[in-house]
């Protein structure tokens, strides 16, 4: 996620630059037919741009408000999660009776953690982050997403033992199964008496939070923006698009009632700047939305899940007493 004050005009314009080329020929054609060839019967009357661009700015707006519900209800659950975490991990140290059953219970945590981070990070076939815009401003700013770095099973052999990952490696609900074996460990040490009833209810309280946010997290990962009004908005401005050139064009003309000196009589092509400037801020902020719909799918405008864990991470092992874990150096590149 992007952090600092905004993006640059220079960022936004490269960023967005393949659709501008698109509307320069957009512009150009009609531009060109109306003053070179004379055919000045496809001008269209401005009013027909009026009502098309406020139809579809009504249906960006819609768009990108409910694409930042959903952007923030990502940070909202992320953000639950780890003080979930902070609460699970100072419960897991302050009421089992057992040092061991601490380090258990915290570690078997960041598994479930690191395979919830790792499955908001499995692409769907409706997600950009393979498209050339995106893929690009990755590389230029060096964005690293740390799950397409580092397999899972690598995580995981420095937080379960050997056994569990047997079992969890032929578990399709990895997951659901890490949290079933920390309510069957609370289990256990309840009825051994090394967790007090009060205790053991308290903390089965955080798993039912932590199963909750889990399934937040599943409901924003495998249900995008409805697709059918992801069609209809990109219709909308592609076809304001091309027609506001048309529209655009006969207004221009007029002007060179007035025009003097190089600029008499070529008013018309004045359509070509000013159109592809009103178009441009149609699509640049249809692209927007575009990009950030899916806030765990790793692009510039995602929730940093990655990083957030991270810090998460190094908090609960600074409660186990490893004062020396770091955060992992990353070579200037940028976490999401």
């Amino acid at each position: 996620m992007h952090v600092g004050k905004s993006y640059s005009v220079i960022e936004t314009i490269l960023w967005t630059r393949r659709r501008g080329y698109a509307l320069v020929i957009l512009s150009l054609l009609p531009v060109a037919a109306y003053q070179l060839l004379g055919l000045h019967w496809i001008a269209m009357p401005w009013q027909v741009a009026a009502l098309l661009g406020t139809a579809t700015a009504f249906i960006v707006g819609f768009k990108n408000a409910q694409i930042y519900n959903r952007t923030e209800e990502a940070q909202r659950v992320w953000s639950s999660i780890g003080s979930l975490s902070r609460h699970w991990a100072i419960s897991s140290r302050d009421l089992p009776r057992e040092r061991q059953d601490f380090e258990r219970l915290v570690r078997r945590h960041l598994a479930w953690l690191t395979v919830l981070r790792y499955q908001a990070r499995n692409a769907r076939p409706w997600e950009t982050t393979d498209l050339a815009p995106n893929e690009e401003f990755r590389r230029r700013h060096h964005l690293v997403v740390a799950e397409h770095e580092v397999p899972l099973a690598a995580e995981l052999g420095r937080l379960l033992t050997v056994e569990e990952l047997a079992i969890l490696g032929s578990t399709r609900a990895k997951t659901t199964w890490l949290l079933g074996e920390q309510s069957r460990t609370l289990r256990s040490l309840y009825e051994s008496q090394g967790l007090a009833v009060l205790h053991h209810t308290e903390m089965q309280r955080t798993l039912a939070a932590l199963l909750d946010h889990q399934a937040r997290v599943e409901r924003l990962k495998n249900f995008p923006y409805p697709r059918q009004y992801a069609v209809i908005n990109k219709i909308f401005v592609w076809t304001f698009a091309v027609v506001l050139p048309f529209c655009l064009v006969a207004e221009f003309d007029r002007l060179n009632a007035i025009a003097t000196g190089m600029l008499a009589g070529q008013m018309a092509w004045m359509t070509l700047p000013f159109g592809v400037m009103l178009a441009w801020l149609y699509l640049a902020l249809d692209q927007v939305g575009e990009s950030s719909e899916n806030p765990f799918e790793g692009g510039a405008n995602d929730v940093p899940i990655s990083h957030v864990s991270l810090i998460i991470e190094a908090d609960l092992r600074m409660l186990l007493g490893e004062r020396d874990h770091v955060l992992p150096k990353t070579d200037g590149a940028i976490v999401l």
